[in-house]
């Protein structure tokens, strides 16, 4: 099936804008990346973790089986206006005709976070979240966000955030849940690449029939 190619497009599938064309029987995959990518470098450097390499991340993570979005965050950028603007984009999809099974939002620490929020205000039990290390403290200091549908998380053994089973277990409208650990002794910079140890598992998901 062949896909509309708008100025925002940087790949055959990936998008760095919302799609001016929706295709009601394709899946959207919906990436957020972590804090440190906010701004207008693409590619900054922790001294600790070293450089997130976001445009690798896009590429890697990209399919033919589904079209990428993944928005490049301004600085300052508040995490729930961010996430009702998420919701807005499912919303619009799901309006356009696209199946909510057919959705999915992935997010990295604060991209994480922002998923999190993102489920709270959508509410579907048919969309599909993953969640790289993103259940920190802020998560779980906030008693009242809960994640609603198919909900996979991947957290690394070295790193201080860890699993997301307290988020789980909260939780009232998880209609399914995996998780794996990985351990490359990257701590938080273990999904500053896209290293196959979380690359491969999380494409396989995505790719996964839950119906």
């Amino acid at each position: 099936m062949g896909l509309f190619l708008s100025s925002s497009c940087i790949a055959n599938n990936i998008y760095e804008s919302f799609p001016n064309e929706i295709k009601p029987n394709e899946k959207y995959v919906f990436y957020s990346h972590g804090f440190i990518v906010e701004g207008k470098n693409p590619t900054p450097i922790n001294p600790r973790w070293g450089m997130y390499d976001f445009p690798e991340i896009k590429k890697s993570l990209s399919d033919d089986s589904y079209n990428l979005i993944a928005y490049h965050r301004p600085k300052d950028t508040n995490p729930r206006e961010f996430a009702k603007k998420l919701t807005e984009n499912a919303n619009a999809l799901i309006n356009n005709g696209v199946k909510p099974e057919n959705i999915t939002f992935v997010g990295f620490s604060r991209g994480g976070a922002i998923t999190v929020l993102t489920s709270n205000y959508l509410a579907s039990e048919k969309v599909n979240f993953v969640i790289l290390a993103g259940c920190s403290k802020v998560i779980k200091n906030n008693p009242e966000l809960e994640v609603i549908g198919h909900v996979f998380s991947v957290f690394e053994t070295s790193d201080g955030v860890g699993s997301c089973q307290f988020l789980i277990d909260r939780s009232k409208k998880v209609n399914t849940f995996k998780e794996i650990s990985i351990t490359t002794g990257k701590e938080h910079g273990a999904f500053y690449k896209p290293l196959p140890e979380w690359i491969i598992p999380v494409k396989k998901w995505l790719k996964s029939d839950r119906s």
